[in-house]
C-alpha cells in the first residue's frame, strides 16, 4: 500500500456501465465510498468526510454527503474533496471499480480503468513516483492537473493518444527527461503548464499546429535549441513563458506577430538579434520580459506603440544607443533596462511616467545630470541609477517621491550637497549614495527618514554628524568609510572666531543644547574641559578658559588661521605651499602630540577622534591636535569599553564589533591622516588594497603622491617610502600587531633628519 495527499482532487466519474441495477449499484458505491474515507487521514478543522456518515444511510443518501455529487438517477458523477487536506489510501478509489487490484505506485496503474473520466485534479499534495502510463487510456480525458506535487520520471508518451485533452499542467514537481514526439498529437491543447521541473532537450516542435494553444510555460527547466517554429504563426497565443532554460536563436526571426499576447518571458535564455519594431503592434501587450540574453543593437522607438505595455524588461543585454524618449508616452509600471550599453542622457520624457513603480538603469554608460523630471513619477517605489557617470547635483525634486522605498544613486559622478528634500522621503528603507563625489554635511531632515533600515554613504566628501536614527546608528563601517569627517555623537558645538578687548584673538566654542542632543552633547562639552585641562603641549590646542551655564556654555582656546588640515588639503593654493619637508613635519607634530598623550600624561589620555578636520594650524603650518570632546582619560583598573565615537573613514576597524577604548584606535587613525596628507586627500580603498612591501610602496609612489607637488627626489622619495611604510604598520587589522606613539614618534623624528639633510643637500 502506498500513503498519498489527496487535497485537492476531482473525479467525473460514471459507473452506470459497470453497475447491474440503481439500487445495486447505489449501494456499494456508497459502501466503498465508505471504505476508502475509513483509508483516509484527514485535518478534522476543514475536513468534508466526517458528513459521510453509514447511520445516515439511505437510498441515495451518499448524494447528499459533502463532495459528492449525483445524477438524476442517482449515479455518482464528481468526488471532489479538494482542500481538505487528506491523505490516504488511492486504493480507495479502485473500490468504486473492483475489489481485486492494489496500487502499484503513489498514482496506481488503475486509474486507466476509469474509461469516463473527464478530469483528473490531484493538484497541490505530495504525490511521488512516476506519471503512470495507464493515463493514456482515459480517451476522455479534457484536464489533467497534478502540479505543485513530488513526482518523478518522465511524462508517459502515452498521454499522446489523449486527443480530447485541453489542460496539461504538470508544473512544480521533479519530472524529467525529454517530450515524447507523441505528445505533438495533443492538437486540442488549450494550455501546456511543464514550469518548474527538469526537463531537457527540445520543445514540441508542434504544440500549436492545431491553432487551439494560448497559454504555454515552461520556464525553468532545461530546455535547449530554438523555439519551436510553429509558434511563429501560433495567432490563439495569451501567454507565453520560457524564462530560465538555455534556448537559442535570433529572436527577430523565430518569433512572429500574436495579435492575441498578453504576456511574454523569454528572460534568462540565449536568445540573440535586435529587437523588431513589430513588437510594437502587440496592442494587447501588458508584459515583455527579455532580459539576461544577447539581444544588441539599440531599442526601437516603435515599441511605444504597444499602447498596453506596463512592463518592460530588457536588463541583462548587450543593447546600445539611447534610450527612447518615446517610453515617457507609455502606461508602464516597470522599467528594467539596466545592465546594458546604453548610452547619453537620461530622457526627461521618463518622468511623464505618471504610472512607474519601478525604474532600473544602473549599470549602462549614461551620463550627464539625472532630470529633475524623475521627481514627477508620483508613483515609484524603486529608484536605481547606479554605476553610470551622472555627474552634477542629486535634484531636489526627487524629495517629492513620497512613495519610495529603495534609491540608489552610488557609483556615478554626483557632486555637491545633499538637498534637504531628500529627508522627506518618510517610506524610505533603502539608501545607497555611495562612490560619489557629494560633499557637505547630511541635511538635519534625514533624523525624520524614521522608515530607513539600510544606508550607505561611503567613499564620498561628506563630514559632519551623523543623524541620530536607527539605520545610521547601526550602519557598519564599511557602510560609513571613506569620507572627510563624519561622526556620530549629533554637532557638538559651533565655533567662533572672537577679539578680546586687549586685541587677542581667540577661538570659542558655543555648545550645542538642543533637545535632540543635549545631554550627549553637554557629556562631549565636559570630556574636552577635563582633557584639555590636564594637557600642555606644543602640538595640542591651547586650552584658555570655559563657562558651563544652564542657557549657554562655552569653552575658550587659542585661534589658529590657518584652519583644519582637510581644508588646507581640499584648496588647491594651500595645498600646493605644503612642500614635502612641511608635510613630513605635520605628520611628526601629529606623532607627537599622542606621544604625549599616550606616554607622558598620567593617567594616558586617549583621543579617540583623530582626522584630518581635527588637526588645526597655524600660518607657519604647526599643527595641533584639536577637539577633544571623544577623549577618554584611561583609568587604571577600571573599565575602557565604550559606546562608538569618532570619524568614519579615520576610526579602527576593530570598532565595528568591539568598543573597547584602547591606544591602538589613535594609531590606526594616526596611519590614516599620514597617507592623507602625503596622497593629499583621504586613502580611501588604498589602505586595504596594497601590501607594506618595500617594492609595491616604491611602484604606488608614481600613482598615489600628491600631483600638485613637484615629485620628490629619489633620495627623498625613498624617505617618503619609509613614513608610507610606518603608516602602513598603523593601518594593521590586528591592534596587537600595530606600533606604539611612541615607536612611531621615534621613527618620525629619524626620518625628519634624514629628510632635512637630503633637502639641505640638494638645495
Amino acid at each position: 500500500m502506498y500513503i498519498v495527499v489527496l487535497s485537492s482532487i476531482t473525479f467525473l466519474l460514471s459507473f452506470s456501465h459497470f453497475y447491474a441495477s440503481s439500487n445495486t449499484r447505489d449501494g456499494r458505491a456508497a459502501e466503498a465510498l465508505l471504505k476508502w474515507k475509513n483509508s483516509l487521514q484527514s485535518d478534522p478543522t476543514h475536513s468534508l468526510l466526517p458528513s459521510w456518515n453509514p447511520s445516515n444511510y439511505y437510498l441515495n443518501s451518499h448524494c447528499g454527503w459533502a463532495g459528492i455529487s449525483c445524477s438524476k438517477a442517482g449515479i455518482i458523477t464528481r468526488i471532489d474533496v479538494s482542500s481538505s487536506n487528506v491523505r490516504g489510501l488511492v486504493s480507495g478509489l479502485q473500490e468504486l471499480y473492483s475489489q481485486e487490484n492494489e496500487p502499484t505506485g503513489p498514482i496506481p496503474q488503475e486509474v486507466g480503468m476509469l474509461k469516463s473520466l473527464i478530469d483528473l485534479s490531484l493538484q497541490i499534495n505530495f504525490l511521488t513516483g512516476p506519471i503512470p502510463a495507464s493515463v493514456g487510456n482515459l480517451s476522455n480525458l479534457n484536464i489533467i492537473n497534478i502540479f505543485e506535487n513530488q513526482l518523478s520520471g518522465t511524462i508517459p508518451q502515452e498521454i499522446g493518444n489523449l486527443k480530447s485533452l485541453s489542460y496539461l499542467n504538470v508544473l512544480s514537481n521533479k519530472i524529467t527527461g525529454q517530450i515524447s514526439p507523441k505528445l505533438n498529437n495533443l492538437t486540442s491543447l488549450i494550455s501546456l503548464q511543464l514550469r518548474d521541473n527538469m526537463f531537457s532537450g527540445f520543445l514540441p516542435p508542434n504544440m500549436c499546429l492545431a491553432g487551439q494553444l494560448k497559454f504555454l510555460g515552461a520556464d525553468h527547466n532545461n530546455f535547449t535549441g530554438p523555439i519551436p517554429k510553429t509558434l511563429k504563426n501560433c495567432t490563439t497565443l495569451v501567454k507565453l513563458r520560457l524564462k530560465g532554460n538555455q534556448l537559442t536563436g535570433n529572436i527577430s526571426e523565430d518569433l512572429g506577430l500574436y495579435p492575441n499576447l498578453d504576456y511574454i518571458d523569454l528572460s534568462f535564455n540565449k536568445i540573440y538579434g535586435e529587437i523588431s519594431e513589430n513588437w510594437g503592434k502587440l496592442q494587447n501587450l501588458t508584459s515583455l520580459k527579455l532580459s539576461n540574453n544577447q539581444i544588441s543593437d539599440s531599442i526601437p522607438t516603435e515599441i511605444a506603440k504597444a499602447t498596453q505595455l506596463q512592463e518592460l524588461d530588457l536588463s541583462s543585454n548587450e543593447l546600445a544607443g539611447e534610450i527612447p524618449k518615446e517610453l515617457g508616452k507609455m502606461p508602464l509600471w516597470v522599467l528594467k533596462l539596466n545592465n546594458n550599453k546604453l548610452s547619453s542622457n537620461i530622457p526627461k520624457e521618463l518622468g511623464m511616467l505618471s504610472n512607474l513603480e519601478q525604474l532600473n538603469l544602473a549599470a549602462n554608460h549614461l551620463h550627464g545630470s539625472i532630470p529633475e523630471e524623475i521627481g514627477q513619477c508620483s508613483r515609484l517605489i524603486f529608484l536605481n541609477l547606479s554605476c553610470n557617470t551622472l555627474s552634477n547635483n542629486v535634484p531636489f525634486q526627487i524629495g517629492n517621491l513620497g512613495t519610495l522605498q529603495s534609491l540608489d544613486l552610488s557609483d556615478n559622478m554626483l557632486s555637491g550637497e545633499l538637498p534637504n528634500k531628500l529627508g522627506f522621503l518618510l517610506s524610505l528603507e533603502i539608501l545607497n549614495i555611495s562612490h560619489n563625489e557629494l560633499s557637505g554635511s547630511i541635511p538635519t531632515t534625514f533624523s525624520q527618514m524614521v522608515s530607513l533600515t539600510n544606508v550607505d554613504i561611503s567613499n564620498n566628501l561628506l563630514e559632519g554628524a551623523l543623524p541620530n536614527i536607527q539605520a545610521f546608528v547601526n550602519a557598519s563601517t564599511e557602510m560609513l568609510k571613506n569620507n572627510k569627517g563624519l561622526c556620530g555623537i549629533g554637532g557638538t558645538a559651533k565655533v567662533y572666531k572672537a577679539e578680546l578687548p586687549t586685541g587677542q584673538v581667540v577661538a570659542v566654542k558655543k555648545l550645542n543644547q538642543s533637545e535632540d542632543y543635549g545631554m550627549i552633547n553637554l557629556r562631549a562639552f565636559k570630556n574636552e574641559i577635563n582633557a584639555l585641562a590636564q594637557v600642555r603641549h606644543r602640538n595640542i590646542v591651547r586650552f584658555y578658559s570655559y563657562c558651563l551655564n544652564p542657557r549657554h556654555s562655552f569653552l575658550v582656546y587659542e585661534f589658529l588661521e590657518g584652519g583644519s588640515l582637510a581644508k588646507v588639503l581640499r584648496n588647491e593654493s594651500t595645498a600646493a605651499g605644503l612642500d614635502w619637508i612641511t608635510r613630513v613635519n605635520i605628520i611628526k607634530g601629529v606623532a607627537n602630540a599622542l606621544y604625549y598623550m599616550h606616554h607622558e600624561c598620567f593617567p594616558p589620555i586617549i583621543h579617540r577622534d583623530i582626522s584630518s578636520n581635527n588637526v588645526l594650524s597655524d600660518t607657519d603650518f604647526t599643527v595641533r591636535v584639536s577637539d577633544f570632546g571623544t577623549a577618554r582619560i584611561v583609568k587604571p583598573n577600571s573599565s575602557n569599553w565604550t559606546s562608538f565615537v569618532g570619524t568614519f573613514g579615520y576610526s579602527a576597524p576593530e570598532l565595528a564589533f568591539t568598543m573597547e577604548a584602547n591606544e591602538k584606535c589613535d594609531v590606526c587613525s594616526f596611519g590614516v591622516v599620514t597617507w592623507e596628507v602625503i596622497k593629499g586627500r583621504h586613502p580611501g580603498d588604498l589602505i586595504s588594497s596594497i601590501s607594506i612591501s618595500s617594492s609595491a610602496l616604491q611602484i604606488l609612489f608614481k600613482d598615489v603622491l600628491d600631483q600638485r607637488l613637484p615629485s620628490p627626489t629619489n633620495e627623498v622619495a625613498e624617505e617618503l617610502v619609509n613614513i608610507a611604510r610606518l603608516a602602513f604598520s598603523c593601518l594593521d587589522a590586528s591592534p596587537e600587531s600595530r606600533p606604539t606613539m611612541q615607536q612611531v614618534s621615534r621613527t618620525c623624528r629619524l626620518e625628519f633628519r634624514h629628510f632635512q639633510d637630503h633637502f639641505t643637500k640638494y638645495s
